[in-house]
Order: structure tokens, then C-alpha cells, then sequence
């Protein structure tokens, strides 16, 4: 964990340049634990939903392809809010998800792997490429969240949010020890902390622990919370259960 305390006011968020590296990085790592998983893991039962590691895997790959490819991505987002709207979901994007996980249920953990393998170099481009007149284009990401621009932070920030998440859903149903670095996770962790505080316009010292910690505060530091940085965010996605400021949901 990073000893230095950082105000949250002074966390700069991330932008487009530097997203994109973050994307790349995370991307690799993904590649890289996607290569360690033995033939049993691919079955084992991960926390999201009803999916295991290769339904959870086929909806990472799902989005790598909308992102590399305008086509797949309107294919993608028809059949998900018609399937939306036919099962009464509260957002479109649980629809998306169950489209593209069924489209891939075929695939092979082998195949998946392959797939990704020229799946991400096309979502990255597609992601840094992104048209800047669409950049601002605010869509609603449900409640809590609200309105957000598409480009600054669903292409920069959301996507790149999601497949490490998803890294560490798949880590934690294989048994795998994930890669953690300060720099990129840590980064990634310390602009969640700056949305979550500021979104909740908590007065906050936050302990932060493990490679991708530190020690965040915000307001006069108020209220006080020391946990394991990835069990933070764990929490607070909803992926475990939690009072008081862990309460507090920052959907991912």
C-alpha cells in the first residue's frame, strides 16, 4: 500500500491518452490470466449471476467485439434491448449481456481464448478511435450513476473498469492470484474512490490496502474505513455485502 494520503480533490481523472494505456495494460493482463486457467477452471461458478468462467470470459469478448466493430456493436445492442424489453429489465444492458454471452455459448474455452486473442488489439483501436462528435453523447447508466458522456466515460473509463473486474472475478473463481501493480491498478482504484467520495459527497479517510492501495481523504476525513483495496470495490459493485459506507454502490 501506497503510505502517502491523497486528497481526493486532487485526483485528476483520467483521460482520453492515458485511458487508453490503462486499456492496454489491462487488456494484456487479461491475456495473461486467461492463459493460466486449467481445463477445470473454465466451469468453476463465478459471482456474476448464473455465469462461470467461460460464460463470464464470452461476455468480456462480447464487448472486445462490439468495440472493434461498429456492425457487431448495433447487432449487439438490437437483439439486447429487444430482449430487454421482452423480460422487463430495468436497463438495456442486462439484455446486451445475456445476448452476447448465448451468441458465444458455443465457443470452446480454446476457442475463447483465440477469439480474445484478435478481439482486444481491434476494441482498443476502436476505443482510441472513438468519433469525437459522439464523445459527448450523454446515456443513462441507471440508477446512481446517472447521465454520463459515452466517450470520457464509457469508452475511456467503463470498459476498461469492467474487464479488470471481470479479471478479478475470473482470479477469484479459479483460484488464481492476479496480477496488482500501484500503477495500473492503483490508478484505477484511486479514480473510483474519486467517483464514489464525490458522488456521495462523503467526508472520508479511506485505507486502502494491498498493492493497488493507498490512503485516500476527502471533506474533513470524517468518517473512517480501512479495507483491502479490491475487497473495496468487491463490495461495493455489489458483489459482496456491506453497511454503512460500504453500503454505498458504485456499480461496475
Amino acid at each position: 500500500m501506497n503510505d502517502t494520503i491523497t486528497r481526493v480533490e486532487d485526483i485528476a481523472p483520467i483521460k482520453h491518452a492515458e485511458a487508453m494505456e490503462l486499456a492496454e495494460t489491462e487488456y494484456r493482463r487479461f491475456t495473461d490470466m486467461l492463459g493460466q486457467l486449467r481445463p477445470e477452471d473454465w466451469d468453476k461458478q463465478t459471482v456474476n449471476d448464473a455465469w462461470n468462467v467461460r460464460q463470464l470470459v464470452a461476455h468480456v469478448l462480447g464487448f472486445a467485439d462490439s468495440n472493434g466493430s461498429i456492425r457487431e456493436n448495433a447487432h449487439a445492442m438490437r437483439l439486447g434491448r429487444k430482449r430487454a424489453k421482452e423480460k422487463g429489465y430495468d436497463h438495456f444492458i442486462h439484455g446486451v449481456n445475456e445476448v452476447q454471452v448465448e451468441e458465444r455459448e458455443h465457443v470452446t474455452p480454446a476457442g475463447l481464448v483465440a477469439r480474445w486473442a484478435t478481439a482486444w488489439p481491434k476494441a482498443l483501436k476502436g476505443r482510441r478511435r472513438f468519433p469525437p462528435f459522439l464523445r459527448w453523447i450523454p446515456i443513462d447508466f441507471g440508477p446512481v450513476i446517472g447521465k454520463k458522456p459515452i466517450g470520457p466515460y464509457l469508452m475511456d473509463v467503463c470498459y476498461t473498469r469492467d474487464t479488470w473486474m471481470h479479471r478479478i472475478d475470473v482470479a477469484r473463481a479459479a483460484g488464481l492470484e492476479p496480477s496488482l501493480t500501484p500503477e495500473h491498478d492503483g490508478r484505477l482504484i484511486e479514480e473510483m474512490v474519486a467517483e464514489w467520495a464525490e458522488l456521495y459527497d462523503l467526508s472520508v479517510t479511506l485505507h486502502l490496502e494491498g498493492p493497488a492501495g493507498g490512503t485516500y481523504v476527502r471533506g474533513d476525513g470524517g468518517d473512517e474505513l480501512t479495507i483491502d483495496a479490491v475487497e473495496w470495490i468487491w463490495t461495493l459493485s455489489g458483489r459482496g455485502t456491506g453497511t454503512g459506507l460500504l453500503a454505498k454502490e458504485l456499480p461496475l
